[in-house]
């Protein structure tokens, strides 16, 4: 769709032509942005509810700057993930408005207000060396408009810590569960709840975890229901996915 076909599209939506809903439908499938290295999708927040997301890794700083540059012009909050604080230090040059936090590995630029959902997504950790990727998860939910509740350090090696925080896991309206090691945690926390659990196995452990193999198998073969894996050390996905859920 080019540009003179949008501008007849909303000539017939005036006209009473073309019904809003039809024409929404429509702009759903404009095209993206060649910028040569990359191809970016200006619409994906009307398609699918959110603007699209930077994934640094792999990409040249010059690129990321590009990226957002683009991106800000279109007045999209900006979520940059696997961000050094190298990549960060690069969009200050670009934004003063970029926010770096170094646990999640995330760079925010806020340029527009989300409204917040009163309904609570909790971020469960099995051990304090979850917690980077249980902060990606956390960041990014917030980040997408949610109200998240840290509960960290609470793995089954010591199930009263687990137990301490029950009223909080079941007042939750979605539960991500991040643990390495054998990853029981999010087995046990299904047991307990009556809300969907997003499982993240992390890479945490020693030799025969694998790099978080054991834990996602374990997360995979869980008796307890209503428990949904992400991949490895995706905390971003668990985030993305719980904030889908909430808002439902």
């Amino acid at each position: 769709m080019n540009e003179q076909s949008i501008k007849d599209l909303l000539e017939r939506v005036k006209t009473g032509d073309e019904t809003i809903e039809a024409a929404v439908k429509e702009l759903k499938k404009l095209p993206f942005e060649d910028m040569g290295y990359a191809k970016i999708d200006h619409h994906r927040e009307l398609r699918n509810g959110y603007p699209e997301v930077i994934y640094c890794a792999g990409k040249t700083i010059e690129q990321i700057k590009g990226i957002v540059n683009r991106l800000m012009e279109e007045n999209n909050n900006i979520l940059a993930t696997r961000a050094s604080k190298e990549v960060y230090e690069a969009i200050l040059e670009v934004t003063e408005d970029a926010i770096y936090y170094e646990a999640a590995r995330i760079v925010v630029v806020k340029r527009r207000d989300i409204i917040v959902t009163e309904k609570v997504i909790a971020i469960v950790t099995a051990g304090t060396s979850d917690i980077p990727v249980a902060e990606e998860a956390a960041v990014t939910a917030e980040t997408l408009g949610n109200n998240v509740n840290r509960i960290y350090d609470v793995g089954v090696a010591g199930i009263h810590r687990l137990l301490a925080n029950t009223d909080a896991l079941m007042s939750a309206n979605v539960l991500v569960v991040v643990a390495g090691m054998e990853g029981a945690l999010a087995s046990v926390v299904g047991g307990l709840v009556d809300k969907p659990v997003i499982a993240v196995p992390t890479s945490v452990g020693y030799g025969a975890n694998f790099g978080g193999l054991a834990a996602l198998l374990t997360m995979l073969n869980s008796c307890s229901s209503g428990i949904g894996v992400v991949n490895i050390d995706n905390g971003f996905g668990a985030g993305y996915l719980a904030s889908m859920i909430n808002k439902l």
